[in-house]
């Protein structure tokens, strides 16, 4: 009996270490998120417009209208904007990063959401998309300076 009191403080450690490596092998076992069909039709990214060009209005009562470039710890976000009488019908990233595969993969997720939600939303009052803070921040901070630029 008291060899058996002895090993006690063994099976507790090898218990921990089965729950670890058991927990890791799940852990890594999860899949990344999938690019929904949606993220084929984000457009690769273009060079701002040009100064003093970033509005424009058309004769139907439709204006288009680029953010300001927002600086973001993995690189800078801007969106555009297209409003037709006042109502937000298109929202789209015009420069977002895209420096290597996990940016890409971000993105490809986050700004078809982003676009979504700023539609629905007619504002740029819109979530926070998992696992893509830096973009949504910057998304919705350009947004917001299109808005105001359009309808101010």
């Amino acid at each position: 009996m008291h060899a058996l009191k002895k090993n006690r403080p063994l099976r507790r450690i090898v218990l921990a270490s089965a729950a670890t490596v058991s927990g890791m092998v799940l852990l890594l076992s999860l899949k990344p998120h999938s690019t929904p069909a949606a993220a084929l039709a984000v457009p690769a990214p273009s060079l701002p417009a040009p100064s003093g060009s970033s509005s424009a209005a058309a004769p139907t009562g439709t204006k288009t209208v680029t953010g300001d470039t927002v600086q973001t710890r993995w690189g800078p976000v801007q969106v555009r904007i297209t409003l037709k009488s006042g109502r937000l019908t298109e929202v789209t990233a015009v420069t977002y990063p895209t420096d290597n595969p996990r940016d890409q993969e971000i993105n490809s997720f986050a700004l078809p959401r982003l676009r979504s939600e700023a539609l629905q939303a007619q504002s740029a009052n819109i979530d926070t998309v998992s696992g893509a803070t830096y973009t949504s921040d910057g998304y919705r901070q350009s947004l917001q300076s299109a808005l105001d630029s359009a309808r101010g």
